[in-house]
């Protein structure tokens, strides 16, 4: 893979909304370009004034149950960020201040499609700072029961997925996906697959207040071994294949792009955020890389950031 040389921010301000799908709460979300080494920010606007600020970093994950939320030093949270943050990653974006109103992403569809759409058509713009990477120089593996992941080396300069999932359903059964991360692979195979749910599993969680947003608009309905949405899936594998998207999202938490493979068997938010702290609590397992032999980058707009 041929890394983009230097640092991307958005070339414009874009603005959508949406619903949290735990919430319930219908919430805006204003994407805003960053300066250089500045990372992925997001502010919480519905609190008091420089109190809703929270980096896009691991060891701010406090709870991965249903999804990754963070927490900043002043008790601020913000739910369900791993599809916007996948969108972000998967498309090479490195610094990015995002705005939201309420306590919880919006779910939009389901999958990071439309958070892929709405960055590709505000533009990418590429920065003067050189990227820097994250190279994987020795194994790191956590493991929970049958949940496995580990972050290897690679001999090239990609960021390559390998995950694996087994449910009970016979709907879903065993999948496994591979896939090298470009932003096309992202665009083409990942960002469409959308989160799912059994749909007793529904009904629990909203008798415990969470899943209030939740509809067949923003996620697959499973039912015995049937998919309710009258459109049916978007692939035959859509279910492993969100399954790369979260943990995309949630590798995003390490704050720079990942040169190595990424392999997981049965993954969720808690090994994936698992992961992430072992790789950054061992600086001896990784080391920081910067493109420093490339051309003056280019001053201008990319519609796509697709190499």
């Amino acid at each position: 893979m041929l890394q983009v040389a230097y640092q991307q921010t958005l070339a414009n301000s874009a603005i959508c909304a949406g619903i949290g799908v735990h919430s319930g709460e219908r919430v805006r979300l204003s994407l805003k370009p960053l300066s250089e080494n500045s990372g992925i920010v997001f502010n919480r606007t519905d609190v008091a004034s420089g109190q809703g600020v929270i980096a896009a970093k691991g060891d701010l994950v406090f709870d991965t149950q249903l999804g990754t939320k963070l927490k900043n030093e002043h008790g601020v949270t913000l739910s369900t960020v791993e599809h916007l943050l996948s969108a972000v990653y998967g498309l090479g974006i490195d610094n990015m201040l995002i705005e939201v109103d309420g306590p919880e992403i919006p779910i939009m569809d389901g999958s990071s499609e439309l958070f892929a759409d709405l960055i590709l058509q505000t533009g990418i713009k590429s920065q003067s700072a050189l990227k820097k990477s994250l190279r994987i120089l020795q194994p790191v593996h956590v493991k929970d029961g049958v949940k496995s992941a580990s972050l290897l080396p690679v001999k090239d300069d990609g960021f390559h997925l390998d995950a694996t999932i087994d449910f009970k359903n016979e709907l879903i059964g065993r999948q496994r996906v591979e896939f090298e991360l470009t932003p096309k692979t992202f665009q083409n195979d990942i960002a469409f697959a959308r989160t799912f749910g059994m749909t007793h599993e529904l009904e629990y969680l909203r008798s415990m207040g969470l899943g209030r947003g939740a509809s067949m608009e923003n996620a697959i309905a499973v039912e015995d071994n049937k998919v309710l949405n009258p459109e049916g899936l978007r692939s035959e594998d859509e279910f492993v294949r969100h399954k790369v998207l979260d943990a995309i999202g949630d590798l995003a938490l390490i704050g720079l792009p990942v040169i190595g493979r990424y392999v997981a068997e049965q993954p969720g938010h808690s090994i994936n955020n698992q992961l992430v702290r072992a790789l950054l609590s061992d600086p001896s397992k990784w080391v920081l890389e910067s493109h420093s032999h490339v051309e003056a980058p280019i001053d201008e707009t990319m519609l796509s950031a697709a190499q």
